[in-house]
């Protein structure tokens, strides 16, 4: 039975691609706009995604201040392990579902990544990232095979075409951009362009490299928080900006544009 919510996974079998705090970052960014978010952590070992928002909820109690926090849990198999179950029942409840997956091969971010409406692959800005997905010739930088990692997906989005006929939007995430290697950033860029012709996905900025998004986690506060932080600087303004610019990249429906108004807040 198809659902209402749009499924919007994220999924990389490679870790610390600042994968979670991205997925955070949309998922508040969302509950910011009024809409009704669900999460779901797969990551049982790490729950980073999860732990972050539990910090989000205990600041909100200790401070007394609101903040928005979308409805979220954890994933746990040994009570059910139907993950195919546990989200049609968070997706006739809500509009949006976000999954974050861990950074490894897991059957059950396979079968979410199999249901997504949009799937987000963040990879740091380097070769090595790019590896998961595109092998690169040493002498040209140029794409010479897709990878493992491109061929899992293309088998999940046509299990997808062929349970529903939906289709798989398929986002790369360049997360932790740097400007100090300008040539390694292009040519880097130049194959990921590359390898989105050959593959089918679409390609968008994340989030910079910044000390700020380590800084946040304690606390469980976004860039949508400024009035939270303590000490807020121009740095916060800028990936403040890019984040409005991730989320307009996604394509999400309907199209919001939360920062140009006052947020929503809700007590978490």
């Amino acid at each position: 039975m198809a659902s209402r919510a749009h499924l919007i996974v994220f999924a990389n079998e490679k870790g610390g691609t600042g994968k979670s705090t991205t997925a955070v970052h949309i998922a508040v960014a969302l509950a910011a706009q009024g809409r009704s978010v669900a999460a779901i952590d797969l990551d049982t070992r790490q729950k980073t995604f999860a732990r972050y928002l539990e910090n989000r909820v205990a600041t909100a109690r200790r401070e007394q201040i609101e903040l928005v926090c979308p409805r979220f849990e954890v994933f746990d198999a040994s009570k059910d392990p139907a993950i195919d179950r546990r989200l049609d029942a968070l997706a006739d409840e809500v509009e949006f579902v976000i999954v974050d997956t861990p950074g490894r091969d897991d059957p059950y971010a396979m079968k979410a990544v199999a249901r997504a409406d949009t799937l987000v692959t963040p990879i740091n800005d380097s070769f090595i990232d790019l590896d998961l997905i595109g092998q690169v010739d040493p002498d040209t930088y140029r794409i010479k095979r897709p990878s493992f990692y491109a061929e899992v997906v293309w088998d999940a989005r046509k299990a997808r075409a062929k349970a529903d006929g939906g289709t798989v939007d398929w986002v790369v995430l360049r997360n932790r951009l740097q400007h100090l290697d300008a040539r390694n950033m292009r040519r880097v860029g130049a194959a990921v362009d590359e390898l989105s012709k050959r593959v089918g996905f679409r390609v968008i900025p994340g989030l910079g490299e910044r000390v700020i998004y380590r800084e946040l986690f304690p606390k469980g506060l976004t860039l949508l928080d400024l009035g939270a932080i303590k000490e807020a600087g121009l740095s916060h303004v800028a990936a403040r900006q890019e984040l409005r610019e991730m989320v307009a990249g996604l394509q999400l429906p309907p199209a919001v544009d939360l920062f140009n108004r006052p947020a929503l807040a809700a007590t978490a």
